[in-house]
This record gives C-alpha cells, sequence and structure tokens, in this order.
C-alpha cells in the first residue's frame, strides 16, 4: 500500500467496504487502483463565463500529473457566478453567497469521498477564494491553479478590456456611435479566460502564490498560452510529492505572515478591493482572526510598485513578461516589506524560492527604492461614519480628498437612475445602502454605476461610498465595505441627504459632520428594513458575518472530523 494513501483507506480498506469498492469498479478501478491514492480534481469549468472555458483542458494535464505519480485522479466541478454577466441587475446578488457555496460543496465531497488531497481549478472571482477556502478548510495536501486572464483586445490600434466597455456608457457622443459601441463590445474580450487587469480575478491568482498554495510565477500566464497545460500537469505532480512527503499541507501555509504578505503583494500591484474581504474569509478557515483592520495595517506600509490597470497602464500577461509576481514579491522581499521565512507550495522558503528571481525590470514593475506612490494602492478609511472601516482604491487617483452633502440611494438603482440622468453635480457624495452582506443581500458590486460615472468624466469629481462592494475594475472615488452596514444599523443606515461628509484617503478617515448625539438619536428613531427572502438568500442572511471579517458564514478552523481507521 502506498505510504501517502490515508483518508481513502476508509473507502478502499476492509471486508465491510466491499459495497463501497464495488462502486469504485464502476466508475473503472481496479485491483491496483484501490491500492493508490485518490486525489480530487475540482474544476469550475462551464460555458456561463470565458473565465472558466478554459479549465477542462488544464484539468485533463493534472490527471497526468497526478497518475504519473502514481495517484488515482478522480474529477468533480463546482458552480460559478459569472460577475461580469451578474454585475448591474439582481443577479449580482448571487455573487458573493457563491464563493460560501463554492467551498462547502468541494468541502462535501471530499470529506464525503474521502480523497487524499485536491487539485482545485478556478477563474471567476469568487471561484478563486471559494476553492482557497475549501483548500484551507480540508488542509489535505492541495494545489490550487488559476486557469488565466484573456488577452486584451484591440480596436483601430487601442488596446481594449472589459473596462472599456462599461466606461463607454458614460460618454455621450461615443454612446451615440452605435457601430463605434458595437466594435467595442466585440472586440474588448478576444479569448476565453478572465478579466486581464489587476481586478478581482488576476489579484486573487497572486495572493494564492503568495500564500504558497499555487506554484510561483503561475498566476499572470494567459489563459490561451499552451505552458498553462505544462503548468497544470506539474500542479497534479507537485501534489503527488505533498502527499509522499507529508506537506507542507495548507494550514502550514497560512499562516499569519503569508496573510500579510499577501496584503502586501495587493498593495503593491494596486490590485483589487476584494482582496481585503476574500483574505480575511482564507485566514478564518485557518483559525486566524484577521480582519480589516490587520489588512489596513499592511497596505499602509507597503509602497506601489506594479503599474498595473485599472489605475495604471499594464496587464498581467505584461507582468508576466518581466517575469510575473515573483519580481514583485522579490522587490517586496529585498527591501523588507515581506517576510521570507514563509513556506512555498515547493516547500522552500519564500526567501529561498525567489533567490534566483530577476529585478524589477523598472517600468511595469518599480523597485521599492523608486515606487509609484510611498504607501499601497488601497487604502482603509475610518471615522465616525465608518467604525468598522471602509475601503478604497487610490492606485492612478489625482484627488484622495473630498467634502460634500450626501445624496443618499436605498439601493443600486435607485442611484443609476440618476447617474445615468447625469441629475447629480460636481461634490455630490452619492451614497447607496442596504447592499451590504446582509443587507443586500449579498454585497453588490457597483461597476456599472460606477463606470458610468467615470465615463461621464465625473471620476474624481463626485464620491460613491456603499455598503456593498466594487469590482476590482472599479476606478474613481469610490469607497465601498463601509461597516458596519446599513441592515446593522450603522451610521451610514443613518444619513440624510444634504449631511455633510468629508473624505480624506491621504489621512485614512472618513466622517460625516453629525454629532454623537445626533447620531445616537437617529439611532433610536432607525427602522431596519423588510425584505422577504427565501432559498439561498435567506440562508445567508440569516448567517453571514461583517464585511470586516471577511463576510464569513461558519466558526472557521473545522478540523477532520473523526479519525481515520482502518475498517474491519
Amino acid at each position: 500500500m502506498s505510504l501517502h494513501k490515508h483518508r481513502s483507506r476508509m473507502i478502499t480498506d476492509g471486508l465491510s467496504r466491499l459495497p463501497l469498492r464495488a462502486f469504485l469498479r464502476a466508475t473503472g478501478f481496479d485491483d491496483k487502483s484501490m491500492q493508490k491514492s485518490i486525489v480530487g480534481i475540482v474544476t469550475t469549468q462551464g460555458e456561463n463565463t470565458p473565465c472558466s472555458m478554459n479549465l477542462a483542458p488544464q484539468a485533463d494535464q493534472a490527471r497526468l500529473g497526478v497518475a504519473s505519480g502514481g495517484g488515482v485522479p478522480v474529477t468533480f466541478s463546482t458552480i460559478s457566478v459569472s460577475d461580469g454577466v451578474s454585475m448591474s441587475h439582481a443577479g449580482m446578488h448571487m455573487s458573493l453567497p457563491s464563493r460560501e457555496l463554492i467551498a462547502d460543496s468541494v468541502e462535501m465531497v471530499v470529506r464525503g469521498h474521502a480523497y487524499d488531497a485536491l487539485v482545485a481549478f478556478g477563474g471567476c472571482d469568487k471561484t478563486l477564494p471559494g476553492l482557497m477556502m475549501a483548500l484551507v478548510r480540508l488542509n489535505v495536501p492541495g494545489v490550487f491553479v488559476y486557469g488565466g486572464a484573456t488577452l486584451p483586445g484591440e480596436l483601430n490600434g487601442k488596446v481594449l478590456n472589459i473596462l472599456d466597455a462599461g466606461e463607454v456608457l458614460g460618454d455621450a457622443e461615443k454612446v451615440a456611435d452605435k457601430a463605434h459601441l458595437l466594435a467595442i463590445e466585440k472586440a474588448c474580450v478576444p479569448t476565453a479566460g478572465a478579466c486581464p487587469g489587476q481586478f478581482t480575478a488576476n489579484t486573487m491568482g497572486m495572493v494564492a502564490e503568495t500564500l504558497g498554495l499555487s506554484l510561483l510565477g503561475s498566476s499572470t500566464m494567459p489563459s490561451v498560452y499552451s505552458e498553462k497545460l505544462a503548468q497544470a500537469r506539474q500542479a497534479g505532480e507537485r501534489v503527488m510529492e505533498m502527499l509522499e512527503h507529508g506537506g507542507p499541507l495548507p494550514r502550514a501555509l497560512v499562516t499569519r505572515a503569508s496573510l500579510e504578505n499577501a496584503c502586501a503583494a495587493v498593495a503593491a500591484t494596486g490590485g483589487s478591493t476584494n482582496a481585503a474581504l476574500h483574505i480575511p474569509a482564507i485566514a478564518h478557515e485557518a483559525g486566524i482572526v484577521f480582519t480589516l483592520d490587520d489588512v489596513a495595517a499592511v497596505f499602509a506600509r507597503t509602497p506601489l510598485l506594479a503599474d498595473m490597470r485599472p489605475g495604471g497602464r499594464f496587464f498581467a500577461k505584461d507582468l508576466h513578461h518581466v517575469g510575473g509576481v515573483p519580481v514583485v514579491l522579490k522587490a517586496l522581499l529585498t527591501a523588507g516589506f515581506i517576510d521570507g521565512s514563509c513556506l512555498t507550495l515547493s516547500g522552500h522558503t519564500l526567501a529561498a524560492a525567489l533567490a534566483n528571481v530577476p529585478e524589477p525590470d523598472g517600468e511595469i514593475v518599480r523597485p521599492a527604492a523608486r515606487p509609484l506612490s510611498p504607501s499601497g494602492g488601497l487604502v482603509v478609511l475610518k471615522g465616525n461614519l465608518c467604525p468598522e472601516g471602509a475601503l478604497i482604491k487610490v492606485a492612478g487617483l489625482q484627488t484622495l480628498a473630498i467634502s460634500g452633502p450626501a445624496r443618499v440611494f436605498e439601493s443600486e438603482e435607485d442611484c443609476m437612475k440618476v447617474v445615468a440622468a447625469r441629475a447629480y453635480q460636481a461634490g455630490d457624495i452619492l451614497v447607496i445602502r442596504n447592499e451590504g452582506p446582509r443587507g443586500g443581500p449579498g454585497m453588490r458590486e457597483m461597476l456599472a454605476v460606477t463606470s458610468r460615472i467615470y465615463g461621464q468624466g465625473m471620476g474624481e469629481k463626485v464620491a460613491l461610498l456603499t455598503d456593498g462592494r466594487f469590482s476590482g475594475a472599479t476606478r474613481g472615488m469610490c469607497i465601498g465595505y463601509a461597516g458596519p452596514e446599513a441592515a446593522l444599523g450603522g451610521p451610514i443606515a443613518l444619513l440624510r441627504d444634504g449631511d455633510l461628509i468629508s473624505i480624506d484617503a491621504g489621512k485614512g478617515t472618513i466622517t460625516v459632520a453629525l454629532s454623537a448625539a445626533e447620531l445616537a438619536q437617529r439611532h433610536a428613531d432607525w427602522q431596519p428594513r423588510s425584505k422577504v427572502l427565501a432559498g439561498v438568500l435567506q440562508k445567508y442572511a440569516a448567517i453571514v458575518g461583517p464585511a470586516c471579517k471577511g463576510a464569513v458564514t461558519h466558526a472557521g478552523a473545522l478540523e477532520w472530523p473523526y479519525e481515520v481507521t482502518d475498517a474491519s
């Protein structure tokens, strides 16, 4: 029997397991297979989003890697909800809850079938953290593989991406040119893969590398490059080596130090604000309390080094061609901004793994001595309006402070009507509430609203504040994740039209010009909005936690529920 066959003994060993083995034989197992490790290979493959359409061929290569290492690969799938397709309508309520469903469904299959290890393939935004959460929750030898980003498009010599398709709708002159709109629609996403900028998918792919859950150098490679297939095969081979040698297991990789490293990587690349939601959720699976405050501390001390879209000029493929995520990590390590003692998937320390990585190219990635800005591309704001914090991406912003009267909206749709009609003014603070994890439910992204504002040339002339989320593609004076959320009676629930709000990303503050007594009186008069729910959103709203702790839905750090013993 293989030395690394562990959990699956409960399925294959002993007289009482005869019926179980019969089922396995019906799937193609033979006598030799029964003696080998069983490795689950899960994908979010589907035709609902270009992000996931490339995962099946990669998973096939992982099968080869597992088989060459002496294991039995068994494929299964889980869901994905496309942020691109669910954006700007009620479908976006399902996006963040899908992260929990992905993690839960993978846990169910791996525990239910007693698999010895796992290789997980994700592509669209919530699939990446969902699968990483499952790996850490299960704590079996595992590898996460990001399917990769699409190539950017091109139209009349101009490079395009999906963000252009949203922002063009804010330009009245271009909207009138229907042929031009159609040309952008057809050109901006030319291949399978996730969004090509440093949006949520690429950000979380980088987080996976930094945490040690993925192979170093893997996440920035475009989805359509054939080398992605080789990477997938290497992932299968690596998981078998981990089984043979006992690790490193996910919870040995996900530590407070590696979580801080991941936050530093996000800040250094101007990554998605969603990372501040997903990194605490991954930490939660390891039993580590890691909140928005912890994220904020790292963001504040980390310089912005990579000139990545949406705030900068370059795409993931450009970063890949100068060395990928390891170049960013090497620059951070050299300057003392990350901990090189953390383990990587190879079992080596991060410092050892980065020893031969090239220096920054100086344009796409700058050395820490010559940063784009001295602090990271993301800032957590606090004050009497957001005691638990709110988050803004400052990478690329020219304006860091704004004050103005509140324009309060009870939903994204209400605000969109005003924005589409341009019925707002420079200096307004547009407030969208009741879109938090519980109040939404599901904490919708506001990319359609923010893109329209930016396309209208008002991206830094007004601010948008919400207890919902923003896409990683969002840019402008946009503040999300306001906590406590309105559904919990946070100060955002107490705002009225005309209240004076002051935001200063340079100082990290967000305040409303109301006394503590006035806020207390308004809270005493406040009544929560009633919303009739059913199905998955009813369950989600009943148990989801606050955004500052990752919007998680269980107690965390779950261990394997029973001892593995040989059956008689």
